[in-house]
């Protein structure tokens, strides 16, 4: 049974326009991967100032997906996301029904 969730990720500010699209579309993949998800809405926030510095870097380019994912897909989702030299922070979190 699929469930709501949120995935939102901070890019890393210092890659081209193509990698940046290249890199939520790999996230989509991963989430619609064997059927296991949907993407529901991408809500690109764009570019923002981090809280504190991340890898030597001061900004980064913010998404927020809101998808339908099987609970038992999250945990490789979670482990690409950490795999990607793209990404800074990732955090997801189950929506309330």
């Amino acid at each position: 049974m699929k469930r709501a969730y949120e995935v939102t990720f901070i890019v890393r500010i210092d890659v081209d326009e193509a990698t940046l699209n290249g890199t939520v579309d790999q996230v989509r993949n991963w989430i619609e991967a064997e059927e296991l998800g949907q993407v529901m809405k991408i809500d690109r926030w764009g570019r923002r100032k981090l809280a504190y510095e991340i890898d030597k870097q001061r900004e980064g380019y913010f998404v927020l997906m809101e998808s339908q994912i099987e609970p038992q897909a999250i945990k490789e989702l979670e482990r690409n996301i950490n795999l990607s030299q793209n990404i800074l922070r990732y955090l997801v979190v189950r929506n309330e029904e």
